[in-house]
């Protein structure tokens, strides 16, 4: 069943992304790119998002320590 499901999603990649890049390709090279750029595409948003998960708790920390800070400073220091 996925391989069914890849060719169907490949197809459709294949067809929107031919279209809008204007190229004029057959129906099998059409399903190769998009199976093609589905694979290339989910394993570059798969490491973008653990990148961007380590660093959206990074940002976190940060903001939550400065806010920690301006609480201090403003409520509890005088």
């Amino acid at each position: 069943m996925p391989i069914i499901a890849l060719i169907i999603i490949g197809a459709a990649a294949g067809f929107l992304a031919t279209r809008l890049m204007r190229i004029d390709a057959n129906v099998v090279t059409t399903v190769v790119i998009g199976m093609a750029g589905a694979l290339i595409g989910g394993l570059l948003l798969r490491f973008l998002l653990t990148v961007m998960g380590m660093m959206a708790g990074f940002v976190g920390a940060v903001l939550g320590a400065l806010l920690l800070i301006w609480l201090w400073q403003t409520y509890f220091q005088k």
